[in-house]
């Protein structure tokens, strides 16, 4: 099976940071299945093309993302980034919404079962 995904790492990179600002690039790393220095050429290349602006507070680093931008590939260049962050994503907010999705960060439960059906299979 192909191992390849809709999104690039900018986007999975860019996603992680909308959904929490203060995101360390270890656990960004982690959780897109990049090294840290990735994440970090990533971040830079972000930041010079205007799509966040970093905020440095204290020894950490605060992330601010131009939602406004427009996606750079001239298929999609008409339309902004934040419908993209919109429809992925929950943003980490001060409050809580008092709901539960039920699904565990970041994987839905087809993917959850496509991974069970493929385990099952190769342990045949």
């Amino acid at each position: 099976m192909s191992t390849w995904t809709f999104l690039t790492n900018h986007a999975h990179v860019l996603l992680c940071v909308w959904e929490d600002s203060e995101a360390r690039v270890r656990d960004i790393a982690t959780r897109v299945g990049i090294t840290e220095r990735a994440v970090q050429r990533i971040l830079q290349e972000l930041e010079s093309e205007q799509y966040l602006i970093r905020e440095r507070v204290g020894r950490r680093n605060r992330y601010r993302i131009r939602a406004d931008r427009p996606f750079r590939h001239p298929v999609e260049d008409h339309r902004p980034v934040s419908l993209l962050l919109d429809a992925l994503t929950k943003r980490k907010t001060g409050r809580s919404t008092g709901r539960s999705t039920g699904r565990s960060a970041g994987r839905s439960p087809a993917r959850r079962s496509t991974r069970t059906r493929t385990s099952r299979s190769q342990a045949r």
